[in-house]
């Protein structure tokens, strides 16, 4: 199952405590302090990797901790520093700290990463309180707790293509004819149950194909399976709207998928855009409407031209 939301708490490390030591040495009667300090607790760090397709693990598993940090020991040993925590996310995860209401990262391609909290710091040893007048000090400085909070994750998928077009407009064809991806195909709505990334190399360009499924009518206000999906067409940098040829009405099936996304984020309707008939094997003479190519992702005709056209 496509997870794109996921909301977890995290808390880093604590530092470990200061020691309280004094020397046990042959000949020295009255040994000073020793004591080491504590080690620092670890941080969370969150890195974007191409390995990971979506949140489900982070919906499923809704706590993390870092390491604590060690105590310090005698002979003004230094405690072990807590092992950070490294979690990896898709690119294209936006994180929300939920106690601010603010955005603290977008992580948009691979290898990014930020450290969400930091582990608390290792407290002294009694060896930096002794003084003049108290040479055998048991004070110490426990270490300090570790920082956390309470995310939310949020994928935006990233391509380079958005393929959007209502139920039936042929998107999982196409894109199963041009990629190397294999979504399910069959003729009935609701197919795509979630995004389905694919792609393709042409003219020494490898193009990432986004196929954004269940826009219809009323998607932006939660119907169909549109408003959970609209968001991933927000990174992509070209939209692909595909129409299918054999529609009564082109014109109708057109403007219902432009309102969808102008009412659920203006800027997506200034996004570039390249009009497609789909099925063209199917249609017969088709009314006249402004489009760029027609294709049938069946037999193969116009998808070529189409690569070009979206490589340029």
């Amino acid at each position: 199952m496509f997870i794109d939301e996921a909301i977890i708490d995290i808390e880093a490390g604590r530092g470990g405590n200061g020691a309280v030591s004094f020397r046990h040495e042959k000949y020295v009667a009255k040994g000073g302090p020793d004591g080491g300090d504590g080690g620092d607790g670890g941080d969370i760090v969150f890195t974007a990797s191409n390995s990971i397709y979506a949140l489900a693990n982070y919906a499923r598993l809704k706590q993390y901790k870092a390491e604590n940090g060690f105590a310090g020991s005698r002979a003004k040993r230094h405690g072990k520093n807590g092992q950070d925590l490294i979690l990896s996310v898709p690119p294209g995860t936006i994180f929300s700290d939920l106690n601010t209401n603010t955005i603290v990262a977008d992580l948009k391609k691979e290898g990014e990463s930020f450290v969400a909290v930091m582990g608390g710091k290792g407290g002294l040893g009694n060896v930096h309180f002794a003084t003049s007048t108290n040479q055998t000090p048991h004070e110490f400085k426990p270490g300090e707790d570790g920082q956390k909070t309470k995310l939310k994750l949020e994928l935006k998928l990233i391509a380079d293509v958005g393929i959007i077009g209502l139920p039936n407009a042929g998107k999982s064809t196409l894109i199963s004819a041009i990629s190397n991806s294999k979504p399910k195909v069959a003729d009935y709505p609701f197919t795509t149950l979630e995004p389905v990334l694919g792609s393709v190399k042409f003219d020494d360009k490898n193009i990432i194909f986004a196929d954004i499924p269940g826009l219809i009518e009323g998607a932006h206000s939660g119907k169909g399976l549109g408003h959970k999906f609209l968001r991933h067409i927000e990174r992509t940098k070209i939209l692909l709207h595909l129409i299918d040829a054999t529609s009564d009405n082109l014109e109708r099936d057109y403007k219902t998928i432009r309102k969808e996304l102008e009412k659920f984020n203006p800027k997506l309707s200034q996004k570039k855009e390249i009009i497609v008939l789909s099925k063209k094997d199917l249609a017969g003479k088709t009314k006249p409407f402004k489009h760029d190519l027609e294709i049938s992702a069946a037999t193969g005709k116009g998808i070529k031209e189409l690569l070009r056209l979206l490589a340029q």
